[in-house]
C-alpha cells in the first residue's frame, strides 16, 4: 500500500485514507454544500465516521453514510442518541457498542486510535469536540473541529507529535486567520491544512492571510492550503 492521504471536501469535511487500506471520513457534509466537489453517491467506502459536533454543515450525511458503508460513527453519546433515535441509525454502528464516547477518552478502532478532544463551540446534543487520529504507522492527525483558539491546545501539543493539524480559520464561527495561525505555536504540528472558510459569505473567503500570519509566528510549520477535492500524502 501507499502513503497515507488526506482528502479534503471543504468545509470541515475530510476523508484520511491510510496506507492499510482504511478510510476515515470526519464531519462528512456533501447535500447541499456549495463547494463540495463529490455527492454522498460518489462515496462508497468508509471504516468510521468522525462527528465533532451536530450542526448540520458537520454531520448532515453521517447517518446516511453509515448505513451505506457500516461504518462506526464516533460522537458524544447525546448526539449519537440523537443519530439514532431521529435517523435511525443502527446501534451496532456506533462507537463503544452503541454508547459513544467524550472528552479524554481514546477507542480504538480497526488498529486506528482516536482520542476526543475538547473544543470551544455550541451544539444542540452533547457538546462540540475534535480528534486526535492516530494511524497504524503512528502519524498523528488533529482535527480541531469548531473552536476558538484555547491555552491548553499547547497541552495537546506536549501530549502527542502532531503531524497534521487541520483548523478552522473561517472568523464568525471559528478562529480567525490570526488565532488559527497563533495556534499553530501551541500545537507545533509539522503540517497545517486550513478548513472552514469560503463556504458562506460569512466566512473568510481565502487561506491568503493565514498562510502569511503562519509564517511569521509558526515558520517551521509546512501549510498546505488544498482546494475541495485535492489531497495531499501524510
Amino acid at each position: 500500500m501507499g502513503a497515507n492521504k488526506i482528502t479534503w471536501f471543504s468545509h470541515a469535511s475530510f476523508s484520511i485514507e491510510t496506507s492499510k487500506g482504511k478510510t476515515i471520513l470526519i464531519d462528512p457534509w456533501f447535500t447541499n454544500n456549495p463547494l463540495s466537489p463529490v455527492s454522498v453517491d460518489a462515496v462508497d467506502k468508509a471504516n468510521m465516521i468522525l462527528v465533532t459536533h451536530d450542526h448540520f454543515d458537520h454531520c448532515a450525511d453521517a447517518v446516511a453514510l453509515s448505513q451505506k458503508t457500516g461504518a462506526i460513527v464516533v460522537g458524544f453519546p447525546e448526539t449519537v442518541g440523537k443519530f439514532k433515535t431521529g435517523q435511525a441509525l443502527p446501534e451496532g454502528n456506533v462507537v463503544s457498542g452503541g454508547m459513544g464516547m467524550n472528552i479524554g477518552g481514546t477507542v480504538e478502532i480497526d488498529g486506528i486510535q482516536v482520542t476526543m478532544t475538547q473544543a470551544f463551540h455550541s451544539s444542540e446534543s452533547g457538546s462540540p469536540c475534535g480528534y486526535i487520529v492516530t494511524l497504524e504507522d503512528g502519524k498523528k492527525i488533529y482535527h480541531a473541529g469548531d473552536t476558538g483558539i484555547f491555552e491548553s491546545m499547547k497541552t495537546l501539543g506536549d501530549l502527542y507529535a502532531i503531524d497534521v493539524a487541520l483548523l478552522p480559520i473561517g472568523s464568525c464561527f471559528t478562529m480567525d486567520p490570526y488565532q488559527a495561525a497563533w495556534a499553530l505555536k501551541l500545537l507545533r504540528p509539522k503540517m497545517a491544512i486550513p478548513m472552514h472558510y469560503k463556504t458562506f459569505p460569512l466566512l473568510v473567503q481565502t487561506a491568503d492571510d493565514f498562510v502569511t500570519q503562519a509564517r511569521e509566528l509558526a515558520p517551521d510549520v509546512e501549510v498546505v492550503v488544498l482546494n475541495p477535492g485535492d489531497a495531499c500524502p501524510v
